[in-house]
């Protein structure tokens, strides 16, 4: 086994003046007059987005904010692994992993840590406290690009639970949403006697039916929904069809064109119409941040064949029943449906919210931190 090495974020100067003489050789393709946002990301919206990426936005302001938490790499599987991992000051507390989505990195988390690790500190009770490690998906940001087919579900999860082990945590909690909340409740079924509870948001398995089957083991309204959803997932998900079948197409375009990169990912941190979801709007230093991440470690092409390796697993198939407590936060935007959580998972919290999104860390922090205290307490 590889031991962990502490890390540091230092990108060159050099990257940086080239991603800023990308930005400004940018080709706009135009688009129809008064579409708005019916037709895919707004021009109006990027063109201003990309100017501020250019001329205002301060990447080593990020980057030092990422340097002022603990980070590591190591080797597990072949693969490098890159983790924050934050140590309470409290003794008793409880270790927990945190996995991030699409597109999303490590750096979502940061204004959940404190909270999380030190709750004294934040007003809330010592007992709450955790012990976090929050790694970098394989193929995404530090981690780097994979180097071999097969990181799907099921793999990165062991490597989660040989990382947690390689850290001397035996038991532990997890945490997740977007993939994260399928890659959580994965560890919970393949090690139940290590992963005391699961908590997840943005639960992406249980929004629409997998199997025609479920939908007659459901409720009248939430067969409604299901429909309902499976015809709006119909109507937005190109992104996930083609990271799903052909990524490495894809690829090429993306880690060409950082204003490229940045329209793919900002679709789904505004969604499709930012006037009408009512969600709490995304920092647009976090979103930059994000997508420089991907930029400057080269991982947007690898981090695009989680759809489709992840996939293989996640899309279309019900996951096999979980006997570990899972606990459910639904945001506002979130559609996972408790009858057909419940047919995969032992469903012990289900909470739904009328503020935030999809990334709930960055839009209802202070309620995401407070769910995952209030599902926790009932499991240790």
């Amino acid at each position: 086994m590889t031991a962990p090495q502490p890390f540091r974020i230092d990108v060159d100067q050099a990257d940086l003046d080239e991603l800023t003489d990308r930005l400004a050789r940018t080709r706009w393709p135009g688009e129809l007059p008064g579409v708005g946002w019916s037709y895919g990301v707004n021009e109006d919206y990027l063109r201003d987005l990309v100017g501020y990426w250019r001329t205002g936005y301060d990447w080593r302001r990020h980057e030092a904010r990422l340097n002022a938490v603990p980070q590591f790499t190591t080797e597990i599987d072949g693969q490098h692994v890159h983790f924050l991992h934050v140590r309470s000051p409290e003794p008793d507390a409880t270790p927990l992993l945190i996995t991030h989505g699409w597109p999303s990195t490590v750096y979502e988390f940061l204004d959940i840590l404190g909270p999380l690790t030190n709750p004294r500190e934040f007003g809330g009770d010592p007992a709450d406290a955790f012990h976090v490690v929050a790694p970098s998906v394989p193929g995404f940001a530090f981690s780097g690009p994979t180097k071999e087919t097969g990181w799907g579900v099921s793999r990165i999860a062991r490597t989660w639970l040989d990382l947690m082990r390689r850290l001397g945590y035996e038991r532990f909690g997890a945490q997740g949403g977007d993939f994260g909340s399928i890659v959580s409740p994965a560890m919970g079924r393949i090690a139940p006697d290590r992963v005391l509870g699961v908590h997840v948001n943005a639960l992406a398995d249980a929004s629409v039916s997998t199997d025609p089957d479920d939908l007659a083991m459901l409720s009248d309204a939430d067969r409604e929904l299901a429909e309902h959803q499976s015809t709006l997932w119909a109507q937005h998900s190109g992104y996930a069809t083609q990271m799903s079948t052909r990524p490495q197409t894809l690829a090429y375009a993306l880690n060409d064109s950082p204003a490229g990169q940045l329209a793919w990912n900002l679709e789904w941190f505004v969604d499709w119409d930012p006037g009408r979801t009512g969600q709490t709007p995304v920092d647009r230093d976090a979103i930059l941040t994000d997508v420089s991440i991907f930029w400057l470690t080269g991982t947007t092409g690898s981090a695009a064949r989680l759809y489709l390796e992840g996939g293989q697993e996640a899309w279309g198939v019900r996951p096999r029943p979980s006997p570990v407590p899972t606990g459910v936060a639904n945001f506002l935007g979130d559609g996972a449906i408790r009858g057909l959580a419940e047919l995969s998972n032992t469903i012990t919290h289900w909470t739904r919210y009328d503020t935030g999104g999809h990334f709930a860390s960055l839009q209802a922090p202070d309620l995401l931190v407070s769910d995952i205290r209030a599902f926790f307490r009932t499991v240790r």
